[in-house]
């Protein structure tokens, strides 16, 4: 007699079958970060008081990182090998280019202050070292060179002036009975200040972060996350990557360091981590407390009209300034394009000082909000390249404000030729969006960008429409 299971134990299986298996499919699949991102955040080593290690005073910041030295004798050394001391990358092969080459502060163009060639008076105060003269100091520098109170010095205790020595009056002694392990005042003395001033640069750095709210950042606001938190360090060398001075994406930091990729609930949510960076949806508006700048032009300068730093200063030309401000969207593989001094310019539209790479058929690229910084600046119009004037200290443009003989300077000191005649062109700079990650109550919703109105341009991102329609990146491909 065949054996038949009653039909009311058929229905219920079903039915425990119909409510269970999409539960499944919607609930995150276990793992330490989706269970605890904390465990991935690194312990805060208690601090060392220095009051009584650190008692005499001191004549210059020298001799203060002779006394660090006696403590810590491989600091200076590990420093030295690190691109926040060299200011350059490693020899890279960037595609369409002979040979190797490197990008960084030290030898590359950029649409803020130009260049940094021959303007060393002002543009090192953020750089990790005393006592600047002139391009030699990378050859020159010695272990007491590095200075150790920069990043590690107390809040309110230090600050650097020209050619990177500590401002005049710093009571050094307090600065280093202060010593820590350093916070967001430390690194925010130079990157939330970077191009000369307050959220200049970075649209997602400014001194808003100093002490945010939840709603600028929920890291740093709710969690007091201090940078190094995120940019973990070892032996001095620091995470993290920004594609203004960097080629490839080694050392980098991920938000997938800590968080997992599938700690949604909702696993369409985790199916858009293919082709979309967290930081598009987590992202929505950068400059959120203090206004960036997303213009300059450097052509107006020279004028007497009055000076505002967030509108014209006669020194550096007029500027916009926005606050609030929705992203730009790119596919981005993680690495970028750059003009090196002595390329030619755009042949149309604005010249790329930093194209970030990737595309719709690049498995490795995904969606990422930028900001882009649009400037107007000086360039040979015989040569048809960008010129590194020089701005600052002797015969600078800042000095004498005549833009002939700050390119003539420039060229001598970059070795780059200048026919003698100069125009003013436009160029374009990206800058990746990663901090301000708001909370999940102000992420971005399906209809921010699945619907008419949605932020983001289907076509400029290779696809015939929302994707929502055609399903994977790939599905409308030949």
């Amino acid at each position: 007699m065949e054996n038949k299971k009653p039909l009311w134990i058929a229905v219920v299986g079903l039915t425990l079958a119909l409510v269970f298996i999409p539960l499944a499919i919607f609930l995150p699949r276990e793992n330490e970060q989706t269970i605890d991102p904390w465990a991935n955040v690194p312990e805060r080593s208690p601090q060392t008081d220095h009051t009584y290690l650190m008692s005499e005073p001191f004549e210059d910041g020298y001799a203060v990182t002779r006394a660090c030295l006696e403590c810590h004798p491989n600091a200076a050394k590990e420093m030295m090998a690190t691109v926040h001391w060299t200011w350059e990358s490693k020899p890279y092969d960037l595609p369409g280019r002979d040979e190797p080459v490197t990008v960084g502060k030290k030898n590359q163009i950029n649409n803020f202050c130009i260049g940094i060639q021959g303007n060393w008076q002002k543009c090192v105060s953020c750089h990790a070292g005393y006592g600047w003269e002139d391009e030699t100091f990378f050859e020159t520098a010695t272990e007491e060179n590095v200075d150790c109170l920069v990043c590690h010095a107390g809040v309110g205790t230090y600050a650097k002036g020209d050619y990177a020595l500590p401002l005049e009056g710093i009571d050094l002694l307090a600065a280093a009975q202060s010593v820590g392990t350093p916070t967001r005042q430390n690194c925010g003395s130079c990157h939330f200040n970077g191009g000369g001033g307050n959220a200049v640069k970075h649209g997602d750095l400014d001194e808003s972060l100093y002490w945010p709210s939840a709603s600028i950042d929920v890291h740093m606001g709710e969690h007091n996350f201090q940078c190094i938190d995120c940019h973990q360090t070892t032996d001095h060398n620091i995470k993290g990557r920004s594609i203004s001075v960097s080629l490839d994406d080694e050392n980098q930091v991920y938000c997938t360091d800590c968080h997992g990729d599938d700690l949604h609930e909702d696993q369409r949510l985790n199916a858009h981590l293919d082709t979309v960076a967290c930081q598009t949806c987590h992202i929505p508006y950068y400059g959120l407390e203090d206004a960036t700048k997303m213009v300059w032009n450097w052509e107006e300068a020279g004028q007497d009209i009055g000076d505002d730093p967030h509108t014209y200063l006669k020194i550096k030309g007029s500027f916009v300034y926005s606050g609030d401000v929705q992203p730009q969207y790119f596919w981005y593989n993680g690495v970028a394009d750059r003009y090196l001094l002595g390329d030619p310019l755009a042949e149309q539209g604005p010249t790329a000082i930093n194209y970030p790479q990737g595309s719709i058929t690049d498995p490795a690229a995904k969606i990422m909000p930028f900001k882009v910084h649009e400037a107007r600046q000086i360039y040979d119009t015989i040569n048809n390249y960008l010129i590194q004037p020089k701005t600052v200290g002797e015969g600078g443009y800042w000095t004498e404000f005549d833009w002939q003989l700050a390119a003539e300077l420039g060229s001598e000191i970059t070795g780059l030729p200048f026919s003698g005649t100069y125009g003013f062109t436009d160029t374009i700079m990206f800058w990746p969006t990663t901090h301000m990650v708001q909370p999940i109550s102000q992420a971005l919703q399906c209809t921010d960008c699945h619907s008419p109105e949605g932020r983001l341009d289907w076509a400029a991102l290779g696809y015939p429409g929302d994707p929502i329609e055609w399903g994977s990146r790939f599905d409308h491909q030949d």
